[in-house]
């Protein structure tokens, strides 16, 4: 069954309002509100629009500022659990590392070490094809 314009926009708009506030202590009342549904009917038709729970969508935006804020800041792992908007340094380092495979200390070494490496060699991380054209091309 197809979701109606005017329902689609709904969710749309909660959404756009997850990611603007993501390190805001968000609930799903608060987001199916923005979206002025009730929590039921706004966690199904997400679930189905974007094929994740406003939850996951929401852990996953936090995880993914988490990221970037470790390559690139150079703020406490507790600074930056706290500004992307994670309660505990508990929790965000589990789910941190069930996402992207290492804790955040250890994902912060490595993405330091690649951004050194690429500027002691920079060629190391364009693919071939392009340092080296096919002969013919």
């Amino acid at each position: 069954m197809p979701i109606p314009p005017d329902v689609y926009k709904k969710i749309v708009t909660a959404k756009l309002y997850m990611d603007e506030n993501f390190h805001e202590p968000i609930d799903l009342q608060r987001i199916s509100r923005q979206a002025c549904l009730s929590r039921f009917h706004f966690h199904r038709l997400f679930t189905r629009i974007y094929q994740r729970t406003p939850h996951r969508y929401l852990t996953q935006k936090r995880i993914e500022q988490a990221r970037r804020m470790l390559a690139g800041k150079e703020l406490s792992v507790s600074e930056i659990c706290n500004q992307v908007g994670f309660e505990s340094i508990g929790s965000f380092s589990v789910l941190f590392k069930r996402e992207i495979g290492s804790g955040p200390q250890h994902y912060r070494k490595e993405a330091r070490m690649r951004q050194e490496q690429a500027k002691r060699t920079p060629t190391a991380f364009i693919p071939h094809c392009f340092i080296h054209p096919h002969p013919g091309d």
